[in-house]
């Protein structure tokens, strides 16, 4: 998608990345001590603090075994505060998302008044002819009445608008965005996708799935600047929220966005990459020229590559996932496909042979369960071997489909977020199926791996946020206190070990990353309250106190009182 908003000022480069140079005889440059450290490793799961030799951990223990081996150098005393190894979001779309950072805000407008004001007042602020993009805006916050070109076009009559859903599977045209796509009453629909229309043919001016490809091929592409500004834009933000590390589910231009950055030390997060599925052979060709470096041609510790993403349907709020039964609320529409069963099989089993990650985007029981035969037919054809395919939302599964996770060893990647968001008004979807919806503790208990993330932009890149979810599952309105669903509840433990650990397994990192042990890179979080011994409800209101990134801070939060 080359959606992108016209940013109104420019982002600070966080240059982050460079080299330290260790101190003679293995002393520490920088310790925390006086902490509660939650260390994720079973051998040793809490320590005092963490002494931390050039961009990684020299030792974690007492207190004063970490003062010996800082001898005065930068001491932190963490004032009794939790410290966690840093947060990974296993599913982002970083550039896109700093790019949102700067749009219309449309994601919290509760009316169609105020979705309309918002617009007028951005359009009036960019000059005329300015694509206007992002605003992730959620028609169920109005009472469930999808957006129309006619709400828009009055305020926006010389500025092509094309808008996105929260979800990214819809976006709303206004008319001079159409005009410039050249989508009218005669266009065709598109396979996988679909141009919402009026009684006449005439569109709405909302697309889905693959039909959004008819607006987005007509936009201007952002320049190398802007996309660099949006991803500094972004790694200034989850920096803010604990993220030391993300998954980007993007594209080829994201990659050398990604690249610039690594080139010139200005990385503050450490980024794995994936790129498109179908794009597979040039990946592999990538890899084999060593393009982005690595003595295995996979980049680095602060950018790694190897990673596909590919879609089997759409998302549930837009009716474009796939199920087995129609929806409970359009009893002829049961989603759809966005690529044929074929082409995934085809796309999938090439990588495998050639060694690559693939990760494929699932939220209906019917996309999740042919994702599942096609992985294990897959590995039947290409043969056992550590390949850790992964399953994007694994959102709403069928009973059955459940073990077959841990059986096959598919990674559940999941946004515990979407659970209290979407647990608003999922029932009225798909009735008695949300039993299994969000299923974290149903797939834990059967074995499963679970990694976790935000799916950025399309939810906020909080961790705690996604901590409290997993944990509590109270849905955004507070309409379950209990929580939604709530035998898929899963503890503490299991969520923070899901956003470190399981998180860098699903990279294969889990050698370098989400454990704080000597040896491992140093990248970790200081809260100012203990997550572990609040109450759950209470999580969401946590704040992060310091982020760490390699042994550097990349983020302080100034008022450091709160939560002592």
């Amino acid at each position: 998608m080359k959606r992108f908003p016209f940013l109104l000022t420019p982002m600070v480069l966080m240059a982050c990345s460079g080299g330290s140079t260790p101190p003679a005889g293995g002393q520490a440059t920088m310790a925390v001590v006086n902490a509660r450290v939650w260390t994720g490793d079973s051998a040793n799961p809490w320590a005092e603090g963490i002494a931390v030799n050039g961009e990684r951990i020299a030792a974690v223990g007492t207190s004063d075994e970490v003062r010996r081996l800082a001898d005065g150098r930068d001491i932190i005393d963490a004032g009794g505060r939790l410290i966690v190894p840093g947060f990974i979001d296993s599913h982002v779309h970083f550039v896109d998302a700093g790019f949102d950072l700067a749009s219309v805000q449309l994601r919290d407008a509760k009316t169609r008044e105020e979705f309309v004001d918002r617009i007028r007042a951005f359009a009036a602020a960019v000059p005329a002819g300015t694509w206007i993009t992002g605003g992730n805006w959620d028609h169920s916050l109005w009472g469930g009445e999808l957006p129309d070109r006619d709400w828009i076009d009055a305020v926006t009559p010389d500025t092509p608008l094309w808008i996105n859903r929260l979800d990214g599977h819809m976006a709303l045209a206004n008319s001079a965005a159409l005009k410039a796509a050249g989508v009218t009453r005669g266009t065709r629909d598109v396979a996988g996708g679909e141009i919402v229309r009026r009684a006449n043919g005439e569109p709405t001016g909302l697309l889905k799935d693959n039909a959004m490809a008819l607006v987005d091929r007509a936009m201007p592409d952002p320049s190398d600047e802007m996309r660099d500004r949006a991803l500094n834009a972004a790694m200034k933000h989850v920096a803010e929220q604990g993220v030391t590390s993300i998954h980007n589910m993007g594209s080829w231009d994201d990659l050398e966005t990604f690249a610039r950055a690594r080139k010139t030390n200005a990385l503050g997060t450490r980024i794995y990459a994936a790129v498109p599925l179908a794009n597979w052979e040039r990946l592999r060709d990538a890899v084999a020229a060593k393009t982005y470096g690595g003595p295995d041609g996979r980049g680095d510790e602060w950018l790694r590559i190897g990673g596909l993403k590919g879609f089997v349907d759409g998302s549930l709020g837009s009716h474009t996932a796939a199920f087995q039964q129609p929806f409970d609320d359009a009893p002829k529409d049961r989603g759809l496909l966005v690529n044929t069963p074929e082409d995934l099989y085809t796309w999938i089993s090439g990588a495998d042979k050639a060694g690559l990650h693939v990760m494929v985007h699932a939220i209906g029981d019917r996309a999740n369960n042919l994702l599942l035969d096609t992985f294990e037919r897959v590995i039947r054809e290409n043969g056992t071997r550590d390949r850790r395919f992964r399953i994007e939302h694994a959102q709403h599964l069928a009973p059955a489909d459940i073990p077959r996770f841990a059986k096959l060893n598919v990674i559940a990647s999941m946004q515990p977020y979407h659970a209290i968001d979407d647990g608003r008004w999922a029932e009225k979807y798909i009735g008695d199926r949300i039993k299994t919806t969000y299923a974290f503790r149903s797939l834990l208990d059967s074995g499963a791996r679970l990694a976790f993330g935000s799916d950025w932009f399309v939810a906020p890149p909080t961790p705690l946020e996604g901590i409290y979810a997993a944990v509590t599952r109270r849905t955004l309105d507070d309409r379950n206190p209990d929580g939604w669903v709530p035998e898929q509840k899963i503890s503490v433990a299991e969520a923070v070990r899901a956003y470190t650990a399981g998180a860098a397994y699903a990279s294969f990192e889990e050698s370098t990353k989400g454990v704080l042990a000597a040896g491992r890179l140093a990248d970790f979080v200081m809260l100012d309250r203990n997550i572990f011994e609040i109450a759950p409800e209470e999580i969401r209101n946590a704040r992060v106190v310091t982020t760490v990134v390699g042994g550097r801070k990349v983020f302080e939060r100034n008022d450091q009182s709160a939560g002592k």
